[in-house]
């Protein structure tokens, strides 16, 4: 019932919530909805930690989640009567790298020719990798200046828009890519509808030239959705209302939006010397106290 809803529904992470099958088909077998009582889904958990390799507390927490589903959907169809208790563990693997202006730029040269205006767009629009490398030119409008995702093809579902008009760097990248693209659709003989595109083919993956880069630039290690963290920041630092922001890079819930708005020692120096400005008072300088009334008082 749960890969049919999947199906159904038409949700991206049907390949993740099939391996979550996978794994607890392995631990439950054949018992019955009633068997799978809390202190059986607590051995569970107890299981795949010992797992080896050991997974993520990520990927138990999405297992438990798939296992919630079922019984919510067996409820509805009346199926079964209840769900057991089913608990939430506490996941501690979020990642806070992010990306200095220089950095980029230093990733961006080593980066063979036709991958650089791709990783230029993520910077400057924080956009999801999976959201940007199907993007089409019918999708950037010059005319109005925008870059339009449509319903049905972000990780939410939601249609988003990023307007360039008041934006020169992202103008002026998707000029320069529009150019570069008209040359190579004269020296290919054929319309490419492909933005970001290897001699007029989609560009599916660029993971081995991105690990090439970092390592050469010094930031081996480095993931292309610090890109994504490294605009949030961007985006806070230029005061950009938090529900904007979120529009822009289509995060739908602001505890996420939270985790990406990463502070850096840099941000915390300049707050306070903004915070120095403001107080200009000499604190190390004695007070002056008067007493009003007579000595005695």
């Amino acid at each position: 019932m749960l890969l049919e809803d999947y199906e159904i529904n038409q949700r991206k992470s049907i390949r993740r919530v099939r391996l979550s099958v996978r794994h607890l088909t392995e631990f439950f077998g054949d018992d019955l909805a009633v068997d799978i009582t809390g202190d059986r889904v607590q051995a569970y958990v107890l299981w795949r930690q010992k797992s080896r390799p050991k997974p993520k507390a990520a990927s138990i927490q999405k297992e438990l989640s798939a296992l919630k589903r079922m019984f919510t959907l067996g409820i509805r169809a009346k199926r079964v009567d209840s769900r057991p208790y089913i608990p939430s563990i506490k996941v501690r693997n979020v990642r806070k790298g992010f990306f200095e202006d220089s950095e980029v730029e230093a990733v961006i040269k080593h980066l063979p020719e036709e991958v650089k205006p791709l990783v230029g767009f993520l910077y400057l629009t924080g956009w999801r990798i999976g959201e940007v490398l199907p993007l089409e030119w019918s999708q950037v409008d010059f005319r109005s200046r925008t870059v339009r995702l449509d319903p049905g093809t972000t990780k939410n579902e939601e249609g988003r828009i990023f307007p360039f008009d008041t934006f020169p760097a992202l103008g002026d990248l998707l000029k320069r890519q529009r150019r570069t693209t008209k040359l190579v659709e004269r020296k290919v003989g054929r319309i490419i509808p492909s933005v970001f595109h290897r001699n007029g083919e989609p560009i599916k993956s660029f993971r081995g030239a991105w690990n090439r880069a970092c390592k050469e630039a010094g930031l081996q290690g480095q993931l292309v959705h610090d890109l994504r963290r490294t605009a949030v920041r961007n985006l806070e630092r230029a005061g950009v209302p938090r529900s904007v922001a979120m529009k822009l890079t289509g995060h739908k819930t602001e505890s996420v939006y939270r985790r990406y708005a990463i502070v850096s020692e840099a941000d915390l120096s300049e707050g306070l010397k903004k915070l120095s400005s403001l107080l200009k008072t000499d604190l190390s300088e004695p007070r002056k106290v008067i007493y009003i009334g007579s000595s005695s008082a």
